[in-house]
């Protein structure tokens, strides 16, 4: 049921023209460079440098790990099947995290935790996200601490190093863990392994790796605010801690994200050492000081699916803890009680986050126009460089070479043959609606001839 849950609400948003191209299109044209055997190559992540140029994941984010998609393709070529992936991934992550419940504190929990899982937010969100790497996430983490608790370490150890594949910032989750590890006596020397080898593995891919594909460790750089490149940062956060306090406030929805994500597990992961891992990738969004890292500190997005699992599974331990410290005071029932308030409060929270759109009827239906989108879509040829409208540029990606619709700057003067236009919604490249007209009116001066014009959307090609 959530597989089909979580495919549903992928694909209605897509085939009614409801994703968008970041981050869809970038996955999209990369898996299927794996699928033919090439490099992951976006013309979308290129259109950053020079239109018509590719630029490789692998420079990007290090997330080598989407090759293993690749054979989908073979099935059927386009953004669809990465939905439908995500989906899966995201549901079997509930198979190994059932069965480190159960062991932990019996099967009715197991079950009771397993549902509060499949209906928590952080997941809702990364499904109507469309698709990112951390899809690959919850499962492997799941795995991890299973074989953790199973007491197999180079089963745990295979399983982090796994996990180092899905993104180079899994590296900072993985020095986490180790340090939890820390302070469990029989699994010191295994923790002391993974903060060495996951710190140097941040910096490998990040200094090293990433930028032999074209990308740069400033890429993503968003802690001016701490100083102007790792080292400054971790100075002046070691020597002034207590300005910690007042980043992490500030915007205050970084504090209701936090909140959000512990108070439906009753803060039980805070009783936990695994908290750790979790608080560590946390804590590398929440510090983060510059605008261009809104995103990272809000609950939209696919951010906090990276995480949702280790809270989980640092709560089943937070439980076991505690019912070892409280044993004989009358707290028999105590784990079946707190699982059946994590799974009501769950289901509670789904009214106000994404999975509420497949209980609301006019959500599924098509908005008025999608007849216009869809024939504006028709009226692009195949294998064509296309500046797109970012709800359609997905729809496109299997058969052209689609790049987000931006108006002509100095850095990049050129622009694609074909322009499919939206004057009615604002675009993410754009300030305005008026510059959206102004952008298209231009091209026309240029001589680009008007193919197709309908509510709103403008196909333009430029004449040879």
């Amino acid at each position: 049921m959530a597989f089909l849950g979580y495919s549903l609400l992928g694909l209605i948003k897509f085939y009614t023209f409801r994703t968008g191209i970041y981050d869809l299109v970038i996955f999209d044209q990369g898996v299927r460079g794996y699928a033919n055997f090439g490099a992951p190559l976006s013309f979308t992540k290129g259109n950053w440098e020079a239109l018509g140029t590719t630029f490789s994941l692998l420079g990007d984010h290090f997330s080598p790990i989407l090759v293993l998609l690749a054979p989908l393709y073979w099935v059927h070529d386009g953004p669809e099947t990465l939905i439908v992936a995500q989906a899966a991934l995201f549901s079997l992550a509930v198979v190994p995290f059932w069965v480190h419940v159960r062991r932990a504190l019996g099967t009715g929990t197991a079950y009771l935790l397993g549902i509060a899982y499949i209906l928590s937010w952080p997941i809702a969100e990364a499904v109507n996200f469309h698709f990112h790497e951390y899809a690959f996430v919850p499962l492997i983490t799941a795995v991890l601490f299973e074989r953790l608790q199973a007491g197999r370490q180079w089963h745990a150890l295979a399983a982090a190093a796994v996990l180092l594949t899905v993104k180079e910032d899994l590296a900072v989750f993985v020095v986490g863990l180790g340090m939890a590890l820390l302070f469990i006596r029989e699994w010191r020397r295994t923790g002391a392994v993974m903060i060495v080898a996951g710190a140097g593995f941040l910096w490998l891919t990040s200094c090293v790796i990433m930028p032999a594909f074209g990308g740069s460790p400033a890429r993503y750089w968003y802690y001016s605010g701490w100083g102007r490149n790792p080292g400054e940062a971790i100075t002046r956060i070691a020597t002034r801690p207590q300005e910690i306090l007042s980043v992490l406030s500030a915007p205050d929805t970084k504090l209701w994200t936090i909140l959000l994500l512990f108070a439906p597990l009753l803060f039980l992961p805070l009783l936990s050492p695994y908290v750790l891992a979790p608080a560590a990738l946390l804590a590398e969004r929440m510090l983060a000081t510059d605008p261009g890292a809104a995103g990272w500190w809000g609950t939209r997005y696919h951010y906090n699916a990276a995480i949702v699992m280790a809270l989980f599974c640092a709560a089943v331990d937070g439980a076991v803890r505690l019912r070892r410290a409280v044993q004989g005071r009358r707290l028999e029932r105590f784990t079946s009680s707190w699982a059946a308030v994590v799974a009501v409060a769950a289901l509670g929270i789904v009214p106000y986050f994404a999975f509420a759109n497949l209980f609301t009827l006019s959500w599924y239906k098509a908005g008025s126009r999608f007849a216009a989108a869809s024939e504006a879509i028709r009226r692009i040829p195949d294998n064509v460089l296309v500046e797109a409208a970012s709800a359609l540029g997905p729809n496109m990606s299997a058969r052209t070479k689609v790049v987000a619709w931006a108006a002509k700057t100095a850095a990049r003067p050129e622009r694609a043959p074909w322009i499919l236009a939206d004057l009615k919604d604002k675009q993410p490249q754009f300030a305005s609606i008026q510059e959206q007209a102004a952008d298209v009116e231009l091209l026309r001066q240029r001589g680009y001839r008007e193919v197709f014009s309908q509510d709103g959307y403008v196909v333009l090609h430029a004449r040879p």
